[in-house]
């Protein structure tokens, strides 16, 4: 496995990214192609980004799901579902658990977001070693 440091990204950015090709994801975007950390990601994830890439309300932004899955497979290391919810640090958004219980069970520096029920962990969560932040640029 490599030394670099670990970050989970949630599905609002990468639908910035690889769906509205939003300018201010391709910062951030950038540091992946980098290889300057390693994206986790595991199968919940994936199927939720698959979702929602899909989504009719996204038709006008012409989306080639297929494309940004390749993105997806290609840059993000799959690791298994979390085992179980972190009891420490409970999203209260429940469908977002998941960003947080891989972050901590594979020990990731990073969870990129823009979700605020994520952010509001952020003091909690640093306790445990895990920076919940909006990517810069």
């Amino acid at each position: 496995m490599s030394d670099k440091p670990l970050a989970v990204i949630d599905t609002q950015l990468l639908l910035d990214w690889l769906v509205f090709a939003d300018p201010a994801a391709q910062g951030w975007a950038r540091r992946i192609d980098a290889g300057d950390f390693t994206w986790i990601a595991c199968p919940a994830m994936r199927r939720e980004f698959a979702h929602m890439a899909a989504h009719p309300r996204f038709a006008r932004w012409q989306v080639d799901s297929e494309r940004a899955l390749s993105i997806f497979d290609r840059h993000a290391v799959c690791r298994d579902d979390p085992a179980a919810t972190h009891p420490l640090l409970r999203c209260r958004d429940g469908d977002d658990q998941v960003f947080v219980d891989l972050a901590l069970q594979h020990g990731a520096r990073w969870l990129f977001t823009r979700d605020k029920a994520l952010l509001a962990l952020a003091r909690r969560a640093r306790r445990l070693g895990l920076e919940i932040l909006k990517p810069g640029p």
